[in-house]
């Protein structure tokens, strides 16, 4: 049986402990702590489960975004040293990532989806966003994608 992301995430955090990695430490808690928030907001939508690694992969592609976003911040407002922890913290997020689909990967799956689907026109565009989001989780840029199928749909 393989382990689960959230396996593996459990591991790497006893691992930076034993190595007195602090920064891995205390990045890996938080991506921890959001996936028992999820698994209890999952919970009180009757899943019983908890949250699957599909959605452990969205979550931390969100992660990911949000430290991009507060790096630029950090960077716009001359704080350097604070841009360069968000973006140690990417890296380790990423660690437990698949590798991102390049732009032409992105645009040959987009194409092969559009005609898997049989879309047509804009209003596929949901249905090929959804197939996008779970047969790719945490490997495509959702905002890149959308317009990427746009562009095939009107075309």
């Amino acid at each position: 049986m393989t382990a689960t992301l959230r396996d593996q995430i459990t591991d790497s955090i006893k691992t930076a402990m034993k190595e007195k990695d602090t920064l891995r430490v205390s990045t890996l808690r938080l991506v921890s702590a959001a996936i028992k928030d999820r698994d209890i907001a999952a919970r009180a939508e009757d899943r019983c489960q908890g949250i699957d690694d599909s959605e452990v992969l969205s979550l931390l592609a969100k992660m990911v975004k949000q430290r991009e976003e507060s790096a630029k911040t950090y960077e716009d407002n001359g704080r350097p040293e604070l841009a360069e922890r968000e973006r140690q913290e990417i890296e380790i997020v990423r660690d437990f990532m698949p590798k991102p689909l390049s732009e032409d990967e992105l645009k040959t799956v987009i194409a092969g989806l559009v005609e898997q689907s049989g879309a047509t026109c804009l209003k596929d565009m949901g249905k090929i966003m959804g197939m996008l989001k779970t047969d790719y989780a945490g490997r495509v840029d959702m905002g890149k994608a959308g317009a990427v199928v746009k562009g095939h749909l009107c075309s």
